[in-house]
Parts: C-alpha cells; sequence; structure tokens
C-alpha cells in the first residue's frame, strides 16, 4: 500500500506542476460527481414519502433535487474526464523523457549490463503509457470513492448505526483485490524474461535482415516453435496469476454480498414493525446498491492504482541505478590539448552481474599524438578497453589518466565531448542524410559543407551520388519516401559521423570498416592514418584503432596484443615481428591465408 500511496503522490506532484487550474478543475467535478449519486437517495426517499403523503410541495423539490443529482452525477464526471486525460496526456511525455534522460545519460551503459534492469524497462514500456493516463483516473477516482463512501455511510448511520458496517464490509474485498493485484503483478514480472524472448525470436523471424539466414538454415519452423514455447511460458505465468487473482476477488465480492443481503434485511425488519417509512426501506436499498457499486469500483481503481505502484517503482528503481551510478563530481576542466597521453594503471573491469574479468591488471600508455591498433582475437577484451577509454564504464581497479590527471576528475560528458567515435555496431539514424552524418557534431548539423567535407575524409561521398536529393534525402524505410541502405553504405555514413569532429583528443575506430574490402580498407586507413598524424600535432590527438586486418594494423605507431583480458605484448610492427611472439603467430597466419 506504501507503494500505491507513493506513486499516486508522485503522479499527483507531476500534475500539480504540468497544469494546476486543470487539476483543481478535474478535482472540483470528480467531487461533484462523486457526491450527487449518495445525495441523490435521500432525496428519491423525501420524493417516495411526499408522494405517498400527497405533499405536491415536498414532493417538487425533492424531484428537482433528484434530477440535478443525477444531472451532475452523468454530466461532471464526463467533464472531469476531459481534464484527467489532458492531465495524463502531459504526464506521460514527461514520463518518458525522464527515462529516456536517466536511460541515455552520462552514467555510462553498466545498468544495460543487468538482466534485472532489462525487466523493468520491459514493463515499464508495456505499461508507462497505461499507467500514465489510466492513473490520473485512478486518483481522481479514488478521491470520488472516498467522498462517496463518506456520504454514504453518514445517510446509513442515520437509519441504523449497524448499517455503519456495510462500508466495512466493503474492506475484505479491497484487500482480497490488492492481493489478487499484487499476484498478478507478480506473474507479469516472473514472465518477463519468457516475454522478452519470445518477442527477440518474433523479431529475427519478421526481420528482413535476417530473412536470408533463416532460409538457408531452414530455421523458420525452429524459430517459430521456440518463439511459441517462450510464449506459452509467459502466457502460462500470467493466467496462473489471473486464475489464482479471479478466485479471491470473487471471495472478496461474495463477502460483501451476504453483508448487502443482511443490512437489506435489518431495515425491512424495522420497517414492518412500522418504526421506519417507505422512504427509508428505498433509501437503504439504493445506498445498500452504490455501496455495492463502490466497492467494485474501489477494487478496480485499487487494481490500477497498484499498477501505478508498480510502474512508478520501477521508475524510482531506474533512477536510484542510474543515479548509484553517477560519477564523483568533477573538479578539473577538460584539457585543449594532449601533452604526455593516456595511462592505464592496474586496470581491471568486471561486468555488472558477473564475476570474471574480462579486463586483468592492464598496464598502458597511449601516447600523445600516436595511432595505438588493438589486436587480438574475439573476445579477448579489445572492445572493453575501447569503453572504458570512451568512460562508458568505470574501471573496478585501478586507474586511467589523461597527462597524469584522473579520468573521473574530467566532466564525462566534456570528455564525450573531445572524442570522435566509428563502431562496428554502428546506428543506423533514419534522418536526412545530412543529419545523419551531422549528428557527429551536433553544432555542426545544419552545415552542408561540414558534413561534405566530413564525407569526404571518410571517402563516403559516392554515397551522395546515389541519391537523389543528396544530402536532403531522407533515409530509412520508415517513411514512405525513405531510402534504404546497404549495409556497407550505412557503415560509410557513420565513418562520415567520426569525422564530424575536425580536433577530437580520441578517435576511436572500432572495426568500423568491416563491410569494406580489405583494399578499400587499406586506403581508407591510410588516409586516416595521415590525417590523424595532422590533428595529433595540433591537439596531441591519440587514435585507437581496432581491426582483424594486419595490413592496415601494420601502420599504427603502437600495436597493443589483447589476449584473455591482458595486454600480452606492444610495440612497433617490426618490434613485434622481431620479438616472434602472439603477434607475429597471427600476422604470419593472415600472410599465409593471402598468399
Amino acid at each position: 500500500m506504501i507503494e500505491v500511496v507513493r506513486g499516486g503522490w508522485e503522479l499527483l506532484l507531476i500534475a500539480w506542476q504540468e497544469s494546476r487550474y486543470r487539476l483543481v478543475l478535474a478535482v472540483v467535478l470528480m467531487i461533484a460527481q462523486a457526491s450527487a449519486m449518495p445525495l441523490a437517495a435521500p432525496a428519491l426517499a423525501a420524493l417516495t414519502d411526499s408522494a405517498l403523503a400527497g405533499d405536491v410541495r415536498g414532493a417538487t423539490v425533492a424531484a428537482v433535487l433528484v434530477v440535478v443529482a443525477v444531472i451532475a452525477a452523468l454530466t461532471a464526471g464526463h467533464f472531469a474526464h476531459i481534464f484527467y486525460f489532458e492531465l495524463g496526456d502531459r504526464a506521460v511525455p514527461r514520463l518518458e523523457r525522464e527515462l529516456i534522460e536517466m536511460t541515455n545519460g552520462s552514467a555510462g551503459l553498466e545498468h544495460h549490463e543487468r538482466p534485472e534492469y532489462a525487466d523493468k524497462i520491459q514493463v515499464l514500456r508495456q505499461e508507462l503509457h497505461r499507467a500514465g493516463w489510466g492513473s490520473m483516473e485512478g486518483l481522481l477516482n479514488s478521491l470520488g470513492l472516498l467522498v462517496a463512501i463518506s456520504i454514504t455511510a453518514v445517510l446509513l448511520a442515520r437509519l441504523n448505526p449497524l448499517l455503519l458496517l456495510l462500508p466495512l464490509a466493503a474492506v475484505p474485498p479491497l484487500l482480497l483485490g490488492r492481493r489478487a493485484e499484487s499476484i498478478v503483478n507478480a506473474a507479469r514480472e516472473r514472465s518477463a524474461p519468457p516475454s522478452r524472448h519470445a518477442k527477440h525470436l518474433f523479431g529475427l523471424v519478421a526481420n528482413a535482415a535476417s530473412a536470408k539466414e533463416l532460409r538457408v538454415g531452414g530455421l523458420e519452423s525452429e524459430l517459430r516453435a521456440r518463439q511459441r514455447r517462450a510464449w506459452d511460458d509467459a502466457s502460462d505465468l500470467l493466467w496462473r496469476g489471473e486464475r489464482r487473482a479471479v478466485v479471491l476477488r470473487t471471495g472478496g465480492e461474495l463477502f460483501f454480498a451476504v453483508a448487502y443481503v443482511l443490512g437489506t434485511l435489518l431495515v425491512l425488519r424495522d420497517a414492518v414493525a412500522g418504526q421506519r417509512g417507505v422512504g427509508d426501506v428505498l433509501l437503504v436499498l439504493t445506498l445498500a446498491s452504490q455501496v455495492n457499486q463502490q466497492v467494485t469500483s474501489s477494487v478496480a481503481t485499487l487494481q490500477e492504482m497498484q499498477r501505478t505502484g508498480r510502474v512508478m517503482g520501477n521508475l524510482r528503481w531506474v533512477r536510484a541505478l542510474v543515479a548509484d551510478q553517477a560519477p564523483p563530481p568533477p573538479d578539473r576542466d577538460v584539457p585543449g590539448r594532449v601533452r604526455d597521453g593516456i595511462e592505464l594503471r592496474g586496470v581491471s573491469f568486471t561486468y555488472p552481474g558477473t564475476d570474471r574479468p574480462v579486463i586483468a591488471d592492464v598496464d598502458l600508455t597511449l601516447p600523445a599524438g600516436g595511432t595505438v591498433a588493438f589486436v587480438g582475437e574475439n573476445g579477448a577484451g579489445k572492445t572493453t578497453l575501447i569503453k572504458l577509454l570512451c568512460r562508458f564504464y568505470p574501471v573496478t581497479t585501478g586507474t586511467v589518466a589523461l597527462d597524469g590527471t584522473d579520468f573521473t576528475r574530467f566532466p564525462v560528458d566534456g570528455w564525450r565531448a573531445r572524442i570522435a567515435t566509428g563502431f562496428q555496431d554502428f546506428a543506423r539514424f533514419e534522418l536526412l542524410a545530412r543529419e545523419n552524418v551531422g549528428v557527429g557534431e551536433l553544432a555542426e548539423i545544419d552545415s552542408t559543407d561540414a558534413v561534405h567535407d566530413a564525407l569526404r575524409r571518410a571517402r563516403a561521398e559516392d554515397v551522395l551520388e546515389r541519391l537523389e536529393d543528396g544530402v536532403e534525402t531522407r533515409l530509412g524505410k520508415t517513411y514512405a519516401d525513405g531510402v534504404e541502405l546497404s549495409g556497407g553504405q550505412w557503415q560509410k555514413l557513420a565513418l562520415g559521423r567520426a569525422m564530424m569532429r575536425r580536433e577530437p583528443l580520441l578517435l576511436v575506430l572500432d572495426e568500423p570498416t568491416s563491410a569494406l574490402d580489405a583494399q578499400a580498407e587499406h586506403r581508407l586507413f591510410e588516409r586516416y592514418a595521415a590525417g590523424a598524424r595532422e590533428v595529433g600535432r595540433r591537439t596531441g590527438a591519440i587514435t585507437l584503432l581496432v581491426s582483424h586486418r594486419f595490413s592496415t594494423v601494420r601502420m599504427a605507431d603502437l600495436i597493443v596484443v589483447v589476449a584473455d583480458g591482458r595486454v600480452r605484448e606492444h610495440g612497433s610492427h617490426d618490434e613485434l615481428m622481431a620479438a616472434n611472439g602472439l603477434y607475429a603467430e597471427l600476422y604470419s597466419m593472415q600472410a599465409a591465408a593471402y598468399a
């Protein structure tokens, strides 16, 4: 219940901040609707008694009150709905913005490695919209039900104090309804992993990118079967929870039904004894019926508010996780140039949720102005080292220092603003071609000249030649007028993005040309190397290169061989070949394959 109250209070504060007058009007209208029906009951009782007694004036006044109450009950809620829908319409984008800011802020990427984070995000994606709009309605309905039940209790107490037990009889259904919703929520949490797996498999089967491999391997039937099993597992968990919840809710409703019958019999007994009039009997029947509706509405509202509490609880969990990963406050500005280089001393790193270090006891110096190549087999730890240097993750132990100053003393955003990256798993921004490249330096996103210059240095100008509207062509099949590119063309645009920052302190090229042939990659990196040395002379920039092609790697000033998360050897190409170690072995194997 505490979670429900906290979630409701948070949404109420959001509604107040977004539009105070809408919230106030919605509350007033909801109270008017909630009060109308209970107050219509005594007016109806008075109308009955006046009519039986022949009191025309009294019957007229009572009839007017009944009509007013019914009109208020029927119309006020509709107007309230307009306002709380608008409030929900404002709350949902705000919650989405917060979620986006939290998950894509400067805290790094380590939260993406946690399975429980993936489960929370899965639930938030499914229910955030419903929580926003439904919860605003639920909050106001809760207030209206509180008002309605209070008025009903007062009216029942005037007839017979024992009738106060009727609202109290609503407590067991409420508690059982809360327990039922908790069971359903727990079932949703347990079903998140198989549900996520089923959606992943569905995406594989439905995705054009994987269609060729599926058909060649004859995998469609196998993946469909696995997707069905995963979905059945998720559905089974959900249905088991739902079945238990139905039993609890039905038990609560039956309990109240018994109390309703007993309360009605109590007033009928007084009426038979001449202690109550027909109006009183009609009053208790009407109020008892309303109590039943109030109980049913309370259970439904509680279920909605519990869902809200769970969604807001997940949001708080993500907020706390990201806040916990926030780096210490910086006390130094990122320098304008690199004087000495970047030093790694005793650096080890273990991904969250695992026990095995993927980087262990690395001691390495990356010299200012140099071109450094990381070499090693898949899974050796090359890309993880790149991630640490980009500050996507904090090191587990050890230090990374720029010109002798620990990385953690510099602002994360400030450091990232001085690096340029080209990754193998690049993003495909379905924007205008100019914007697709320009996002590499947001300040230049509208500069056609800057984009053309970046594409020229990336040797990717040929991509534009095939686009009818050049840099103003919309890319991607999401849009009706969008142009879909080949994998190599998308990769060339990603390389163009990496070239947008003309004076970075760190240029990272992590297998960015895997879609290109060996000769094209070699020519491209010759050009990069020349450009990197020019930038290095101006700013001391360090260029990091990861490639499996040794014809490209040998151009680097320093080659670092990584194996099993450790630096096995480092030096120039000639030095490493003379040492006849792991590098020489890998180089000879690849050279023999091309011979």
